[in-house]
């Protein structure tokens, strides 16, 4: 009798063992997900002779990406996160993001009951903020990005933390050099470093986000760009409203994107509404204004957006955009002077303004 409680004893060690594995394996493993984005833009006034142009574009309403993430559990609430997001363009197959073949995002850390350290190229606090603030969610094409590009930022060799605290999360980066490699000697060429505290409750959101960032040389360390934004978001039945500023002051040299001299500072506001009709169909509009400290050249941009899920993975989608300049202003509708931001035959020349629509389908898997 006792020979066969013995084996009962190693046959429940065993069973106990197993559904243990069984447990951890199903919290540890990778998944693969993308966004593949297309569609059909139109723009006035583009070029140096303000002529009109159609085209095939990628990355409209999301930049087309593909990546991998993956998880293991390290047990006692401990586990090993990675996460590489790869940017292309869907129109010619290109790599985005200069290239990169991991630019979207490339990073390994830990996660715990204590918050997340990651470490490799990240999200700025900017970029966190508006991901969350912007009403379009920044998107590639027509928002927040062609007026303040910053949201759009992310640091190489950075590490981050990332904590939640009931309603509230807080993060903070450091990146020893955001877009290179560090150079000896100079320890403060292209660093960068910011924070991004977030509150949510109920139907009501409120954030702050501060973004500090070196954009000198080896041998002039000294221009850097400094930002700093709040926003909030209210939700009443299927209307949601945004509300938002940010500062932003450029120091020894530094230029700001869209300022007509250096060491200039803007004010930066937005209103938006996102109104979701039916199940299906919902519509964003969105005001944006900067205004350029001692200057005239103070551009508005003007975007609505109306979104159709055909199911939970695609939707089609129509934007509308129009840039008013002022002065020597030249914001276009996909940026300051730089239309797809590869080549000058789409800018908008100085004091004109410019109108854009595109229309596409966006597929997540």
């Amino acid at each position: 009798m006792s020979k066969m409680r013995g084996q009962m004893k190693k046959i429940l060690a065993v069973v106990a063992a197993s559904v243990a594995a069984n447990a951890v394996s199903a919290q540890s493993g990778v998944t693969l997900f993308g966004i593949a984005d297309a569609g059909i833009e139109f723009n006035n006034n583009a070029g140096r002779n303000g002529d009109s142009v159609v085209r095939l574009v990628s990355g409209n309403q999301s930049g087309s990406r593909w990546g991998l993430r993956g998880v293991e559990d390290l047990g006692s609430g401990l586990k090993a996160v990675f996460y590489l997001e790869s940017g292309f363009d869907i129109d010619t197959g290109n790599s985005a993001q200069g290239g990169r073949l991991f630019g979207r995002g490339a990073y390994v850390g830990l996660d715990s009951h204590y918050g997340s350290l990651l470490f490799g190229r990240q999200q700025t606090a900017m970029r966190e903020f508006g991901n969350i603030y912007d009403p379009n969610a920044i998107a590639d094409r027509y928002g927040i990005l062609s007026i303040a590009p910053e949201f759009g930022a992310r640091a190489d060799n950075a590490v981050k933390y990332v904590g939640k605290f009931g309603r509230l999360t807080a993060q903070a980066f450091y990146s020893f050099q955001a877009n290179g490699s560090e150079v000896a000697g100079s320890n403060v060429f292209g660093r960068n470093f910011g924070a991004f505290v977030n509150y949510a409750s109920g139907p009501f959101a409120l954030g702050v986000a501060y973004d500090d960032a070196h954009v000198g040389t080896p041998s002039n360390q000294a221009p850097v760009l400094r930002r700093v934004s709040v926003a909030g978001t209210y939700a009443v039945s299927d209307a949601k409203v945004y509300v938002g500023y940010r500062l932003a002051k450029a120091y020894d040299g530094a230029m700001l994107p869209g300022a007509q001299e250096a060491n200039a500072g803007s004010n930066l506001y937005w209103l938006g509404l996102a109104y979701k009709l039916t199940q299906a169909f919902s519509l964003t509009g969105t005001a944006y204004y900067q205004d350029f400290r001692q200057t005239g050249s103070d551009p508005w941009q003007f975007v609505l957006t109306g979104d159709y899920l055909l199911s939970k993975r695609t939707d089609l989608y129509a934007s509308v955009s129009y840039a008013l300049n002022k002065d020597n202003s030249a914001l276009g509708v996909n940026g300051f002077n730089s239309g797809s931001g590869t080549s000058a035959v789409f800018n908008v020349q100085p004091g004109k303004n410019q109108a854009g629509a595109v229309m596409g389908v966006r597929h997540r898997f």
